[in-house]
């Protein structure tokens, strides 16, 4: 419940605070329908008051700085951010409504930041995959690695950050539209970071093929990363099309006639499974120290955001399948 239109008469959220005046006493009853409301706005932080609704307008007209995206309102200091979706007479609160605003600092959309964090280690990939100069010896500019594997990885990577490029613009339906605008630096140095870091050594000129197992291994590598990106992209596509355009309602997730969806019987969150088991892939093909170091990271923020969607899910859904798991059958 933020303090821009979807707050306040001009939509369904606050729809008993009307613009007319309030007077003692706090319960106003023009009639037996009608209940009027006095909301009270104080900082999450200091407690000192910010506003007074006795005649409701959003919050930014009076503080213009906190545009809509990037307030938070409460109804305990430590406690949730309301939805948009709330209704206030709906809330645990009396006809004095006393609300808790936090600033969540300067905004950027969820769509920028993810073409940025995602075309980053694409482009940053073909620089070292090309050699560009000031990266290796200079009588390695420009030119090619003569081990297969290399060009089988980069084709792969790429295709990776491709497909989630075209996904963010396509296929993701986001239930918020913003985030702060400071983790995208901390995104952009992980994925960028990770990317020039495994790039450097998959192309560098010294670099060594998986040799215990060979092409065998390669192959074998290949078809898992396949295998999970299809796998991946069809979780997508089902949790899609589970939330109408322009709908923030939240559904269970159940298998569909896609075979690879199947794994919604045992699993919270399939995608993220998808996405370790591709990079689980790209690491048996490449055999590179930094891909492990990288799928073992990921694997591990992965987890920590599949048990909070799993514990959302317990919460919020009663009849929720019992055998699921967050990331791992039967495991994690």
């Amino acid at each position: 419940m933020k303090l821009n239109g979807a707050f306040w008469p001009s939509s369904k959220t606050l729809c008993l605070a009307q613009t007319h005046h309030l007077s003692s006493p706090r319960e106003h009853t023009l009639s037996q329908a009608v209940v009027f409301f006095e909301v009270e706005i104080l900082d999450a932080k200091t407690k000192d008051k910010l506003c007074f609704l006795d005649k409701v307008r959003p919050l930014h007209k009076y503080y213009p700085q906190w545009y809509a995206a990037r307030q938070s309102i409460r109804l305990d200091p430590k406690g949730k951010s309301l939805k948009d979706e709330d209704v206030l007479q709906h809330l645990p609160v009396g006809t004095t409504a006393t609300f808790y605003f936090r600033d969540l600092g300067a905004q950027i959309s969820w769509v920028t930041v993810f073409l940025t964090e995602y075309g980053g280690p694409l482009l940053l990939y073909l620089m070292f995959y090309f050699r560009a100069p000031f990266i290796y010896a200079p009588k390695y500019d420009f030119t090619t690695s003569k081990h297969w594997v290399v060009h089988l990885a980069c084709m792969c990577h790429s295709f990776h950050y491709l497909k989630r490029l075209l996904e963010t613009l396509f296929v993701h339906r986001f239930s918020h539209g913003t985030m702060p605008l400071r983790n995208i630096f901390k995104n952009c140095t992980y994925y960028w970071g990770f990317a020039a870091w495994m790039a450097y050594y998959i192309n560098h000129p010294l670099y060594t093929p998986p040799t215990i197992y060979g092409e065998q291994q390669v192959r074998i590598a290949l078809i898992i990363f396949l295998f999970c990106q299809v796998g991946n992209f069809s979780i997508h596509i089902a949790l899609r099309n589970l939330r109408p355009p322009g709908s923030k309602t939240r559904k269970i997730p159940y298998p569909t006639k896609n075979p690879f969806t199947w794994i919604f019987l045992l699993v919270s969150c399939p995608n993220y499974t998808y996405e370790l088991g591709s990079w689980f892939g790209f690491t048996l093909m490449t055999q590179c120290l930094p891909v492990a170091f990288f799928t073992a990271v990921g694997f591990i923020q992965m987890t920590v955001w599949a048990k909070g969607k799993h514990r959302s899910y317990l919460k919020e859904f009663r009849d929720y399948p019992p055998l699921r798991s967050p990331i791992l059958p039967f495991v994690l």
